[in-house]
């Protein structure tokens, strides 16, 4: 016959990696270079997704040799996990000011907090925002637009061919 027992903790107990660990890891590895964190997300089975960028850009290799770096701090005995390295996607939305000035001069399509979709060329960063300059239809001139951070609830950078 068995028996429940109240209290009792499961004799698999999963063990979520710390996300302060990781995050050490990936900028110690990162350190001196011009790559930089974007994201980094751990979901409670694991799988380490991390999200990098660079002043100029970054590479297959780049993203290999991040993998390499965490994953050889790492005891696979102790912690199971999956490591998953890439760059940030042209599809992401920006996150960072640093992203924002890799982007001077590109074209940007900025979601503001009112759901207006405004579409302009970067021309400026600042602390507390950035500037667009629209490109103006037959009926609207062209307007240069100071946003600020509050104001913006997303932003992504307009691929042209």
């Amino acid at each position: 016959m068995q028996r429940k027992e109240r209290g009792r903790k499961p004799l698999f107990l999963l063990v979520m990696i710390e996300k302060i660990k990781i995050l050490e890891l990936v900028n110690g590895a990162l350190e001196g270079s011009d790559k930089y964190l974007v994201n980094l997300k751990i979901t409670p089975d694991n799988r380490i997704f991390v999200d990098i960028d660079g002043d100029n850009g970054v590479t297959i290799d780049d993203c290999i040799a991040l993998s390499r770096a965490v994953e050889s701090q790492l005891d696979r005995d102790e912690e199971d996990f999956e490591l998953n390295v890439g760059s940030a996607g042209a599809d992401q939305p920006l996150k960072m000011k640093r992203q924002y000035r890799r982007h001077l001069g590109r074209t940007l399509e900025v979601t503001l907090l009112d759901g207006k979709v405004v579409e302009g060329r970067l021309e400026d960063v600042s602390d507390d925002g950035i500037v667009l300059r629209t490109k103006g239809t037959k009926r609207q001139p062209p307007e240069t637009l100071h946003l600020k951070d509050v104001e913006i609830k997303s932003a992504r950078v307009v691929i042209e061919f």
